[in-house]
């Protein structure tokens, strides 16, 4: 007899969600279908060769560490090159500071396990990273948004949200998912002034930094907490939680993220995680630091950068070329999305059903807001995965499921209004 398992499920999985973009990639297979759904790297920029000698050199010199079982904080080189790398973007930290997660999913995973009790109000951007909402759903989270625009979070609307006593902020400066929009200068220094007169935290989730193509480098969050407040205190105190991953510029296989914060959190993060899978594979973590070293991250990150902003740049032409005036877009600086706002009266997950038709994906907005906060006019689009000419054809096909969806939606109101 199959033991009877739904009543034994734990009150958490009632609000366990499945991510839309895991299960678009199922549809998406048939090599017919251009996707724009999932936010997956080029593979045909992947450093294979670099990987191939690394495991070389990490099986033939230290076989019996990258064997074995290792710390949870991680692998202490990998986690010195990283102290090394943020130093050129100011974020001054050391090793006691680092958490290497098991990507950046399981960052935000540890730190709603560590920060939110059920009923807790988290501030999130509207609209905000799905994969987010996931981890901090699952502990019972409630929210408090606030909108964003091309600049980013509009922080002249925080006042009334901060007053209503959230947990922290969770916060993507840089070419934001889903909205490709970046945090101003002049608004970053806002939110840390507010941070702390309201004495609430920031997660910065800083996943895409790297990966700008014009204008120039903001200063990360975690920067200007230090710098505007005059902290001169290293990593001891501060606002400001920064996450950060090698998935978007080594490769999202290795599964590798981490955590800056101060070293009373980080003690915390370490005993939620060895409880979670003990420690972050260190055969990965020894191989990632081997292709990492003396360098060559940075140089890859620049080829990453030129093909990217050709992609991006073949999306926004085809956009214009292609698709109605009365559909607007982001003009993303970097990162890898754009953010397509439809008419009133648009439903993109309809519009997502006529697209497939079309042999073509995307993601719907609706699920990258709260739950019952959104009607679903907007879509994510994402540019790394796909080479110009599928992307200007891609685009193509979805301004024919656009324009059927624009034809329904008027001839449904002209019925209506007879």
């Amino acid at each position: 007899m199959a033991a009877p398992w739904a009543h034994r499920y734990a009150q958490r999985t009632k609000t366990a969600k499945s991510s839309i973009i895991r299960e678009l990639l199922k549809l998406t297979q048939r090599p017919e279908v251009i996707s724009f759904a999932g936010g997956l790297p080029a593979p045909e920029i992947f450093p294979v060769e670099r990987f191939l000698e690394a495991c070389q050199q990490v099986l033939t010199t230290n076989p019996s560490i990258a064997l074995q079982y290792g710390p949870t904080e991680g692998y202490r080189p990998l986690r010195e090159l990283i102290v090394a790398h943020m130093a050129r973007y100011g974020i001054l930290a050391t090793v006691d500071n680092i958490l290497i997660t098991s990507g950046s999913q399981q960052a935000l995973d540890l730190i709603a396990k560590l920060l939110i009790n059920r009923g807790d109000r988290i501030l999130v951007e509207s609209p905000t990273y799905l994969g987010a909402l996931q981890a901090f759903d699952l502990m019972g989270a409630e929210y408090v948004t606030v909108p964003t625009d091309a600049d980013g979070l509009q922080t002249s609307a925080m006042e009334q949200a901060l007053r209503s006593g959230p947990k922290f902020m969770y916060i993507l400066p840089n070419f934001q998912n889903p909205g490709g929009t970046t945090l101003s200068r002049e608004r970053r220094d806002e939110l840390v002034l507010l941070s702390d007169k309201y004495g609430i935290p920031i997660i910065e989730d800083d996943p895409y930094g790297q990966l700008r193509y014009e204008g120039e480098h903001i200063p990360p969050l975690v920067v200007l907490d230090r710098t505007n407040l005059l902290r001169d205190n290293g990593y001891l105190l501060g606002n400001v939680i920064y996450l950060s991953t090698f998935s978007k510029v080594l490769a999202p296989g290795l599964r590798l993220g981490w955590i800056v914060a101060p070293p009373d959190v980080i003690t915390h993060l370490v005993q939620l995680k060895q409880s979670t899978d003990l420690h972050t594979s260190s055969f990965t973590q020894m191989v990632a630091y081997e292709v990492a070293r003396d360098g060559f991250m940075e140089e890859h990150v620049k080829l990453i950068r030129r093909v990217y902003k050709e992609r991006r740049d073949a999306m926004l032409e085809a956009l214009h070329n292609y698709f109605p005036p009365d559909v607007s877009w982001t003009h993303p600086q970097g990162g890898l999305f754009l953010w397509v706002t439809m008419p009133p009266g648009i439903d993109t997950m309809k519009l997502l059903d006529t697209a497939l038709r079309q042999d073509v994906a995307f993601v719907p907005g609706e699920p990258f807001f709260p739950s019952g906060q959104e009607t679903g006019s907007h879509m994510r689009l994402n540019f790394s995965n796909a080479q110009p000419e599928q992307i200007r054809e891609g685009i193509r096909r979805l301004s024919i499921a656009v324009a059927h969806e624009l034809e329904h939606c008027a001839a449904a109101t002209v019925g209506v209004n007879a």
